[in-house]
């Protein structure tokens, strides 16, 4: 009896026990009330939008991309309707898929007669044959057997027709409509405009980044504002990668029901289940309209035929607008914008990559090359704004000058000439004196008063600073002494010094409007579709160069000598009906062959570059032109013709568009 009344020793550990477990209870239905307002309040709202998203789906519908024209609203780049094919393997070709699956009478192969619709050829038939019995090894419901494969991209109307309307025997073929861009001028105009292509990897990464399936709808839009999607199209380069967000407009939307295995289901039921808004429409891409004439271009190109690779590049010397930006050789956009499929690209992208002339490198902005004698107005501004010389003072050309055990030679020997002289027969020998007095660091001052040796900020392509050497810049690159031959060859456009064609071109406007540098402008307003203007773009001025007027002056008086009097290196070449003011220029490229290059074409790069920059008309400038014929080999006979035939067409074509349209005769046929 005693024995019952004393406590057992193992009911004290049961109890240490019981407490444990109980705390471990505890805690647990504690984590669980956590983790439950977690997901019930906390994030409720989100884990019941996932849940909304897995039966409603928002189904993405296409927008339009937007169209360019120029400035008399001709269509330089639109979209046009591509149908590209896709295969089912597994519906195609019943006969590929595993035995263990077994086919029915009326599985039979539709592959022959969707070939026989597409006009494959043996080659084609065997390869895609081949693809499908690879993708059929499984017959699983996610296997390659069953994801489609595009066979063909771009058909014509007529093989679309006849896919169409034989459904039941080309089952297995999806026809997808696409929007395809197309440049209805083709190579004109190919390097400002650019192109289009299928967004890379790269870029997609950057608007679809990890986890990016895992993000609410609205999390995606800050993320990827633009909508980017695989196998997007997106500008890639020019007009069309500059005002990208412009052209690419906003896709819209519609709320679809889909079941378990992601079916679409319509009906009563399905409807009450979509909430508000169910739809959203697309908006469709902004217009741009050039300051681009097509018909100058068109001028431009015809005047460029006989040259091989070159630049031309004509601005209105009152506003800054370009009314033509051309580069050659070219290529035809429409090859590199997707119309044509993958392997057009392919072989088109390897036939430029080949070619020496560079075709996708953009002259106008994107190149810099030495400007030869085109440059000599600004050293002759540089002596007349710092009062080192006297433009009535003459200096006697020899022909030649011995410096430092080097030769300098001029293109002739001109005798005794003053400033404006010089100008007008391209006398070196002038310069060179004139480059002693002044020096290197004063030419640059004035060059970059122009703009020259800096970009110009027009973006459509990537810009080429130029260079405008100094003094600093050589002691940085050269370590020996500094020597007068580097300010001579400054002086007239050689050595180190460098622009672009759109560089000189704003740089002669500017010559030619009394010292205003404008910024470029290609882009003359933002339109919708019905041709409202949504935004205007009106003339900018980049900076005023601080030049006195009366050097200004003195230097396009010089310019206008070039042209007209009977020494000037572009009289042999004027059109006495044109009032034409410039400079010609032969430039040096410093190419030497070497054993890699082709001896068929090393005599053709070994010539110079051939220039002519011009303003017209003289007294009341409006058109400032520069043409660049690569490896032209002299400016006055190469450049300098095909810059005044494009005056004269820019004046031609001026005198049309204001003509008042021709009447029509009484009883004439509409």
């Amino acid at each position: 009896m005693s024995n019952l009344l004393v406590p057992r020793s193992d009911v004290g550990e049961f109890r240490r026990r019981y407490r444990w477990m109980a705390l471990v209870a505890a805690l647990a239905f504690l984590g669980v009330l956590i983790r439950l307002f977690q997901l019930q309040i906390v994030k409720g709202h989100s884990y019941a939008q996932i849940a909304h998203e897995n039966i409603i789906r928002r189904v993405t519908t296409q927008t339009t991309r937007g169209v360019i024209r120029d400035a008399q609203s001709r269509v330089l780049a639109s979209s046009r309707p591509g149908y590209n094919v896709y295969l089912v393997p597994g519906r195609v070709m019943p006969s590929a898929r595993p035995v263990r699956r077994g086919v029915s009478l009326d599985d039979r192969d539709t592959f022959p007669r969707i070939a026989e619709a597409l006009r494959l050829n043996p080659d084609e038939r065997t390869r895609i044959t081949e693809t499908i019995r690879n993708a059929c090894v499984t017959d699983e419901d996610r296997s390659p057997c069953w994801r489609p494969i595009r066979v063909r991209e771009d058909l014509s109307r007529d093989i679309v027709a006849e896919l169409k309307q034989h459904p039941q025997e080309t089952a297995g073929a999806e026809i997808i409509q696409l929007p395809v861009r197309y440049y209805p001028f083709k190579n004109l105009g190919a390097h400002m405009l650019g192109y289009v292509a299928e967004i890379d990897g790269e870029t997609l990464k950057r608007y679809r980044p990890e986890g990016w399936e895992d993000l609410l709808p609205e999390e995606r839009q800050k993320v990827n504002p633009m909508g980017y999607e695989p196998g997007d199209i997106l500008g890639a380069t020019g007009i069309e990668r500059a005002w990208e967000s412009y052209l690419r407009g906003q896709r819209g939307w519609e709320k679809r029901v889909v079941d378990a295995r992601g079916r679409y289901r319509s009906g009563p039921d399905e409807e009450r289940l979509l909430d508000q808004p169910t739809r959203q429409d697309p908006i469709p891409g902004r217009d741009l309209r050039l300051t681009v004439d097509m018909d100058l271009m068109q001028a431009i190109e015809k005047a460029m035929r006989q040259h091989e690779a070159g630049a031309v590049v004509v601005v209105d010397v009152r506003t800054g607008r370009l009314l033509a930006l051309y580069s050659k050789p070219d290529y035809d956009e429409n090859d590199l914008a997707g119309g044509g499929g993958r392997e057009r690209i392919s072989d088109t992208f390897s036939a430029l990559y080949k070619n020496d002339d560079r075709p996708l490198l953009d002259k106008t902005m994107s190149g810099a090359f030495q400007p030869g004698s085109t440059f000599k107005p600004f050293s002759a501004l540089a002596g007349l704004e710092a009062h080192l010389i006297d433009p009535e003072e003459t200096e006697r050309c020899d022909g030649i000058r011995f410096e430092y055990k080097r030769v300098f030679h001029c293109t002739h020997v001109h005798g005794k000439v003053n400033m404006r002289g010089a100008i007008a027969q391209s006398c070196n020998l002038y310069f060179f004196t004139l480059a002693e007095s002044v020096g290197m660091d004063r030419i640059a001052r004035v060059a970059s008063e122009f703009g020259l040796g800096q970009k110009t900020g027009l973006g459509i392509n990537p810009e080429s600073a130029g260079r405008i050497p100094t003094r600093a810049w050589y002691a940085l690159r050269n370590k020996g002494q500094f020597v007068k031959g580097f300010t001579f060859n400054m002086s007239i456009g050689q050595g180190a010094t460098t622009v672009t064609p759109l560089q000189l071109a704003l740089a002669y406007a500017a010559l030619a409007n009394g010292g205003t540098v404008y910024m470029p402008e290609v882009v003359r307003a933002v339109e919708t579709s019905d041709g409202a203007v949504v935004q205007d773009f009106p003339p900018r001025v980049r900076q005023k160069a601080k030049i006195q007027p009366e050097n200004l002056s003195r230097v396009a008086d010089a310019l206008a000598a070039v042209v007209n009097d009977e020494k000037g290196t572009a009289y042999p070449v004027r059109d006495a009906a044109l009032e034409v003011a410039g400079k010609t220029g032969t430039a040096q490229t410093g190419y030497v062959a070497t054993a890699k290059d082709d001896p068929k074409r090393a005599w053709y790069f070994e010539r110079d570059h051939a220039w002519f920059a011009a303003f017209a008309p003289i007294k009341s400038p409006e058109i400032a032109v520069i043409v660049l014929v690569e490896h032209g080999g002299s400016g006055p006979t190469q450049a300098a013709p095909v810059a005044m035939q494009i005056v004269k067409d820019y004046q031609r074509i001026q005198r049309e568009q204001k003509a008042p349209p021709t009447a029509k005769k009484p009883g004439a046929t509409p």
